[in-house]
């Protein structure tokens, strides 16, 4: 048995700190073979750029996902060709840079392959997410034909996506887990065929908050329907995502739980 820990999508400073503080602990103390973690929101909540990846470095992270915000900072685009393990959506139509796949191995030597995917649904025009799986699982199957145990980040909007993807791949995949609506989901469960599929692990960030931005300019949005610039919020810091044991040599997850630490 192999244990996977993702952490949903870290959320400006506040998320920083919260991986920086209790990611180790939670890895020693659950005994993780492997994380994934969604950083898509880690620069002031919007992208990533090189300083912010930077202080996650030395943090037992084995892969990082993103989503739409990972265009958010221009200068933050060049690192999808620079490092191999940060990943964005592979149904991006070809010629953009980077990758929507990698595989990694845990300290035991067991291949793991992580795929970014994104959805359609009220989120910006981008190839179709399912068929796109099927073409990353034939890939990946035909470079790594021993391997088993596959991670899916399905970013999408609505949940109902985000389940489906986990129904097409049952079977297929060790788990579908979602991200980007920042509100963690409380509907795990391991499907028929062996996947295990949470539609929103939730945010590693400031939870006192509306979806990690200060309340006061989003609800000004959302009174006076004009724009207004938000705030990464800083209070209420929780650790969250989700922890799935796997059996290494049928790729089948065995359980899967919730995961929240809170912040001092």
């Amino acid at each position: 048995m192999i244990r996977l820990l993702f952490v949903g999508d870290i959320m400006g400073s506040a998320g920083r700190r919260a991986v920086l503080a209790e990611l180790e602990p939670v890895v020693d103390r659950e005994r993780v073979d492997f994380v994934v973690a969604n950083v898509e929101n880690l620069a002031g909540g919007f992208g990533v750029t090189a300083k912010v990846l930077e202080e996650l470095e030395g943090l037992p992270i084995a892969v990082f996902t993103t989503g739409n915000h990972v265009w958010d900072k221009k200068e933050g685009v060049p690192l999808l060709d620079a490092h191999p393990t940060l990943l964005r959506p592979a149904n991006y139509p070809e010629g953009n840079p980077g990758r929507g796949w990698c595989v990694e191995e845990t300290a035991a030597g067991v291949p793991v392959a992580v795929v970014n995917l994104q959805g359609q649904a009220m989120m910006p025009p981008i190839d179709n997410p399912f068929r796109c799986a099927d073409r990353v699982l034939a890939e990946i199957a035909a470079a790594h034909p021993e391997l088993k145990v596959v991670l899916v980040d399905m970013h999408a909007e609505a949940t109902s996506e985000k389940q489906a993807m986990g129904w097409y791949l049952d079977g297929r995949v060790t788990a579908v887990l979602g991200t980007h609506t920042h509100v963690p989901t409380a509907d795990e469960c391991i499907l028929p065929g062996g996947t295990a599929l949470q539609t929103d692990v939730g945010m590693t960030g400031p939870y006192e908050s509306i979806i990690g931005m200060r309340p006061e300019k989003v609800l000004e949005r959302f009174l006076y329907n004009t724009p207004r610039s938000f705030e990464p919020a800083k209070r209420g810091v929780q650790l969250r995502g989700a922890l799935v044991d796997a059996d290494e040599k049928t790729g089948k997850a065995l359980a899967i739980r919730r995961v929240r630490v809170d912040v001092a």
